[in-house]
């Protein structure tokens, strides 16, 4: 094709992609005719000049053609990898010597100089021009790297990896195409300054634009309920600010008595002018991701969320609608949402469409209300004076906190609307005895004053009464929950399994959800839409992604099967010994059910089992515990269990090294208080057990139990092998593998502490962990202890190896995109810093890996997923859906159970240790395979998910005794006594015992 077909084609995707540009039809008819030899077209698809054109072919401005075809091969030097071999079933096979990344043209000379290299492609002849890409087509494999001059937050990409076996698969995104028209920012401040709901300042603007100033939003600009609002023309403003006044609510009437509207200023100021270019630029990777780029992404994102947030209940990124709807008892209704996100890709804006899950409170009669969240139907339960217990009111007090009612009652006017008001708390005492002031001084009871009111007295004179906001006081059965309002506090832990069960849908049933959602969001009937200049693909993205190989798991060599490879994420212990056998000395087993339900006989039997299924894998143990005892649920669990260790000693001669618990259904606080008293004050290995789950179990459940108790014992389960972990192994390069995390409180609490977690592997193999945990500041993400914990997790490695390691693999959760820099100028430094003070340092490689995303992916068809229908563990996606600057890839390292596989998406922001694309991802796949407690990799790097598993036991380090509270709570009414309340918990939280720290006892 040469130099001259390249700028052709540049003709050709400039003129054919925006045709809106003034070129004339003839121009763009000739182009079209010239280069029609070197455009292929899919068998059901004749080609066409018209604007069908744009719906299936897929090319940015300025972008390098790409083909459709499989992995690519090896390109010239500086050209990248190339297109590699064909497929032979769709369009012709792509050549060789591509721009960066697979497939396509380079142009004259190659993106760095010098003709790219290569002789003809594998795969056929030589061709003339690679195929255009098909939204929802053949999947070519966009890629590139970043230019030298741009710079990055974390690492720039390096280039794509190739391992693996090469598939299709599709994606929950959709192609956006954008026009070249500048996009205006205003700021906007509405005064009174004083913070006003989402709801509200959407309802002021869009006054301001369909009913103040119609004349000047001749086309509405798009608000994000806050800040910034924009617009594709110009406001003409002379100053560069300009002020309107927006009264909203009641107009005044002298007949109907209602208050005047309330007058808002809404002040717009011109803040900026975005040019389009600068986004494209950042698409193709000549672009650094600066306020302007981010500017233009949060632009976009508020066109597609004007249209849903007007019409439907939203929270930041998801909108609901009602036409899904499952009520599951507690006051509680969930809506299906769909969650919408325009994001930067490589050479092209995507839109990640989702559904999502809204919890509502059941609408209508507020009484029914909270009947249902206390379970209850005599709506008597709710007086005080027949025994409504204060804590009952308190749990109902946290749960309808903030919630929007109704007074029908007071409606004025049956054409208009009630105004929702928003309840503050619930009385003490009920309406008949809850009396306030008249105007006139007198004072009355609210029973009475309702009387007169109503003309009739209240149905219900003794049940609680709401407290709005205003002070006024309502009785409940006079108050009404409009539809729509979502709960922002903590779902009851009863309530969790019907959320999931209706959030979870099979691969399939999902991408079908999703699809559908596009009806519900009309992108082609958005004015908002339209007016922006954004065409929105109806058809999800198939893009090309890779399997790659899972780590060979190596056992006891005693036996009879020393080796495995997991299969689909999975693998068992059949004919397997553990790799490193702990030995039990002494055991026993305390008993919290009913001995009525679990007699004797069963826990004899249990005990039998558990013994065999120890044996079977190795782990030396009595064959009978020295003790079985039932306890009850109700007393001191940690001085029974101590009582219990003395009797174990005086039978058998020594305390249990392990103490086997027996808990009912609903023991959550057992569990607690049985965890407490092992991890951290006696300092014993304890393994609990359902009584449900155990009684008469299978030799499978006592398998997986004994995975737990070897490594909390000091065993280890398998290694990896370490030709698959051979940046591990290098005894020349110790290495440490380290993850942490941070958890914070429950939304709805206030005043909790947030814990941070750090592990650190202590072996060569990176499957024994030892841990830490400090508390900080509430919902505080960066950690303040970094220095401090790494410092401790580093000289448990040194005790373990007698030498510091000379590199460090850090894997960090729970980290948004915005504070990547953060972590790079807050806990990196700290990490250096404990590093220096003990002498040494370490090349650090630093990873965030995510799961609080929304990106999916599904197999081409059922033959190429797992039994559950989701893509195969070892699915990795880097291209197509990745940043076009930064080091990202999508890993989804575990074989589907329920529902939709999520991957995990791993984020480079250092890489001292100067990684390859393939050995970063296959080492992190690797990672997934060593967590002790299963015999299946899982979704994130054992470290990281050790991480999270420490905190999510903080509540382990408080005595149960203290009673303190760490899920919900009141609302702390001022900082000072939220202050004070943290001190509480820092003072109260105590640390793992001695005996604990060097041993995986989170397992």
């Amino acid at each position: 094709m040469g130099k001259y077909g390249y700028y052709l084609l540049q003709a050709w995707n400039r003129v054919i992609g925006a045709p809106d540009k003034g070129q004339s039809v003839a121009a763009r008819t000739l182009i079209t005719k010239a280069f029609r030899p070197y455009i292929w077209t899919p068998p059901s698809l004749p080609f066409s000049s018209s604007s069908n054109t744009k719906k299936y072919f897929s090319m940015p401005p300025r972008a390098a053609p790409e083909g459709p075809g499989g992995r690519g091969g090896r390109g010239g030097r500086g050209a990248g990898r190339g297109a590699g071999r064909g497929d032979g079933r769709g369009g012709p096979p792509p050549g060789r010597g591509g721009p960066p990344g697979r497939g396509g043209f380079p142009p004259p000379g190659g993106p760095r100089g010098g003709p790219p290299r290569g002789g003809p492609p594998r795969g056929g002849p030589p061709t003339r021009a690679a195929p255009l890409p098909i939204v929802g087509g053949p999947a070519a494999a966009r890629s590139l790297v970043p230019a030298a001059h741009v710079r990055s937050i974390g690492v720039k990409r390096p280039g794509h990896g190739n391992a693996g076996r090469p598939i299709e698969v599709f994606t929950n995104h959709f192609a956006a195409e954008l026009n070249q028209g500048t996009i205006y920012h205003y700021d906007v401040v509405i005064l009174p300054e004083k913070p006003l709901p989402a709801k509200a300042n959407f309802e002021i603007i869009t006054a301001l634009q369909t009913d103040v100033e119609r004349s000047l939003f001749v086309r509405p600009g798009v608000y994000d309920g806050r800040k910034n609002l924009f617009t594709a023309f110009e406001l003409p403003f002379e100053s560069g600010s300009r002020e309107f006044v927006v009264p909203l609510g009641e107009r005044s009437s002298e007949e109907s008595g209602r208050r005047p509207p309330k007058e808002y200023r809404v002040r717009l100021t011109h803040v900026a002018s975005i040019n389009p270019e600068v986004l494209q630029r950042f698409l193709q990777g000549d672009q650094s991701h600066d306020n302007t780029v981010l500017t233009a992404i949060t632009a976009l994102n508020v066109v597609v969320r004007m249209g849903p947030n007007l019409r439907y209940p939203f929270n930041v990124r998801s909108f609901f609608t009602d036409n899904e709807t499952k009520a599951i008892g507690g006051g509680i209704v969930l809506w299906r949402g769909y969650f919408q996100s325009v994001r930067p890709a490589i050479g092209r804006m995507l839109i990640n469409l989702d559904i999502s899950t809204g919890a509502m409170y059941t609408p209508g009669p507020f009484l029914n209300l909270a009947l249902e969240v206390l379970g209850k139907t005599d709506p008597n339960v709710l007086s005080p004076r027949r025994g409504l217990p204060d804590r009952e009111r308190m749990r109902l007090q946290r749960f309808i906190t903030g919630i929007k009612i109704t007074t029908p009652h007071n409606q004025r006017d049956s054409r208009s609307a009630p105004r929702p008001r928003v309840v503050k708390k619930l009385s003490r005492d009920g309406a008949k005895d809850l009396t306030f002031e008249l105007g006139d001084g007198r004072t009355t009871t609210v029973a009475d004053y309702f009387l007169t009111v109503l003309n009739r007295p209240l149905r219900h004179p003794d049940v609680i009464c709401v407290e709005l906001s205003s002070g006024a006081l309502i009785p409940l059965e006079l108050c009404h929950v409009p539809p729509g309002q979502i709960i922002r506090k903590q779902i009851p832990p009863d309530k969790t399994s019907s959320v999931l069960d209706f959030a979870t849908k099979r691969p399939r049933e999902r991408l079908a959800s999703i699809q559908n959602g596009l009806s519900v969001l009309e992108y082609g009937q958005s004015e908002y839409v339209r007016q922006f200049g954004m065409t929105i693909a109806d058809q999800p993205l198939r893009i090309q992604a890779r399997v790659i190989n899972p780590p060979t798991l190596k056992y006891n060599p005693k036996s009879r099967q020393p080796t495995v490879r997991p299969r689909d994420g999975a693998w068992n212990m059949i004919d397997k010994r553990m790799f490193t056998p702990s030995t039990v000395n002494n055991w026993m087993v305390i008993i919290y059910e009913r001995q009525q339900r679990f007699d004797q006989r069963v826990a004899n039997q249990m005990a039998a089992d558990l013994a065999k299924g120890c044996e079977t894998v190795g782990i030396t143990i009595k064959p009978e515990p020295s003790l079985i005892k039932w306890e009850s649920g109700q007393g001191n669990i940690g001085q029974q269990l101590r009582a219990a260790g003395g009797e174990c000693q005086r039978v058998s001669g020594s305390l249990p090294t392990l103490v086997v618990v027996i808990l009912p259904d609903g023991g959550n606080d057992i569990y607690t208080a049985v965890k407490h008293f092992g991890d951290v004050s006696a300092g014993v290995v304890t393994q609990c057990m359902k009584s449900s789950k155990c009684f008469r179990a299978k030799p499978q459940y006592y398998a997986n139990v004994t995975l737990k108790i070897n490594v909390k014992l000091g065993g280890i389960n398998a290694v990896p092998e370490p030709r698959d972990i051979s940046f591990l192994t290098d005894n020349a390069n110790p290495t440490m593998v380290m993850g942490a995390d941070v958890i914070h409180p429950a939304p709805g609490s206030e005043g909790r502490p947030s814990f941070t977690s750090l592990v650190g592997s202590i072996d060569g193999s990176a499957v024994r962990y030892v841990s830490t945990m400090e508390v900080q500041t509430s919902r505080q993400e960066l950690i303040d202890a970094m220095e401090s914990m790494c410092t401790y997790v580093l000289g448990q490695y040194k005790g373990a190896t007698g030498k510091y390691p000379k590199r460090i693999m850090f894997y960090r959760d729970g980290v948004s995109e915005g504070q990547f820099s953060q972590v790079l100028e807050s806990e990196l430094p700290l990490i250096r810093s404990a590093c220096a003070k003990l002498g040494f340092n370490p090349t650090i490689t630093l990873i965030v890996v995510g799961k609080r995303h929304h990106v999916r992916f599904f197999p081409r068809n059922e033959n190429e997923g797992d039994r559950s229908g989701n893509c195969p563990a070892g699915t990795v996606v880097d291209s197509d859906v990745v940043n076009p600057v930064e080091f990202d890839y999508y890993l989804q390292s575990h074989g589907g159970l329920l529902g939709t596989s999520r991957p995990a998406h791993y984020n480079v922001l250092l890489d001292e240790n100067k990684f390859t694309v393939d050995g970063l991802q296959s080492l992190s796949f690797a990672l997934c395979h060593v967590y002790a407690r299963a015999t299946r990799s899982v979704s994130i790097p054992a470290p990281v998910y050790y991480a999270d598993i420490v905190c999510s036991r903080a509540k382990h380090h408080y005595d149960p005794q203290q009673g303190l509270e760490l899920s919900m709570s009141e609302t702390m009414t001022n900082t000072t006594e939220e202050a004070n309340n943290l001190e509480k918990f820092r003072a109260a939280f105590k640390p793992t015992h001695e005996r604990m720290k060097k041993l995986m006892y989170f397992c």
